[in-house]
């Protein structure tokens, strides 16, 4: 059986590191005054990962993190069935970085993080994770945005469609942003708690209700 062994690891924007071997929920968030700054700390990626280890443990929902995937660039052969990468580069994700099967609807979200206090920065998102989640959406999947302010340390659900809305505004060279009041209007603020910590089940319900309704 091959072993391999990543040596040197590049990161899309040329960086290089190198490796040993190895509505809130039942209203829409109106009072932006009132969110809780008290649990800093982790980045996004770690709260949903707990989260998400939480409604797999619970047998809720069954939602994974993609991986990464690498290009190899260079593998060396120091024994005939022992394999070494020297050098890869980590590629940008072809489509978002969530997904998975909850209720038997199948999920699949983008998640991010801004230290901007004010606006989301529309160019953190790709044309091909936009189009991505447009096919989702078609085949009648659920689809959002989990957006983290981390000067608020506040975190929120933004459904496709409602983004799509400054998607399209912006394509069409209007603002390059979506401000934090547009998101509290059209998304829901995440409260933190203690399991799962971030609780964007509760809100997909709503999701799946509004998406029945508007199917029929």
């Amino acid at each position: 059986m091959m072993q391999n062994k990543v040596i040197k690891l590049n990161y899309p924007n040329g960086k290089r590191i190198t490796k040993n071997t190895s509505k809130v929920l039942q209203q829409k968030s109106k009072d932006y005054s009132k969110i809780n700054y008290g649990k800093r700390g982790m980045n996004l990626e770690e709260e949903i990962d707990k989260s998400n280890q939480f409604l797999r443990s619970e047998n809720i929902a069954i939602i994974h993190k993609k991986p990464t995937p690498i290009q190899i660039v260079e593998v060396d052969y120091p024994k005939r069935q022992k394999a070494v990468i020297k050098e890869a580069y980590f590629r940008k994700p072809s489509t978002t970085d969530y997904n998975g099967v909850y209720n038997g609807y199948y999920i699949d979200f983008e998640a991010k993080e801004t230290k901007n206090k004010t606006s989301f920065p529309l160019n953190n998102i790709h044309d091909h994770q936009v189009s991505h989640m447009q096919q989702v959406l078609k085949q009648k999947g659920i689809c959002f945005l989990l957006i983290k302010f981390t000067y608020h340390d506040s975190v929120f659900l933004l459904p496709f469609r409602e983004f799509m809305v400054y998607w399209d505004r912006y394509k069409s060279g209007g603002k390059k942003s979506i401000t934090i009041k547009e998101i509290e209007h059209d998304g829901y603020l995440i409260p933190y708690q203690y399991r799962p910590r971030l609780d964007y089940i509760k809100i997909v319900d709503q999701l799946i209700t509004m998406e029945s309704e508007a199917l029929k």
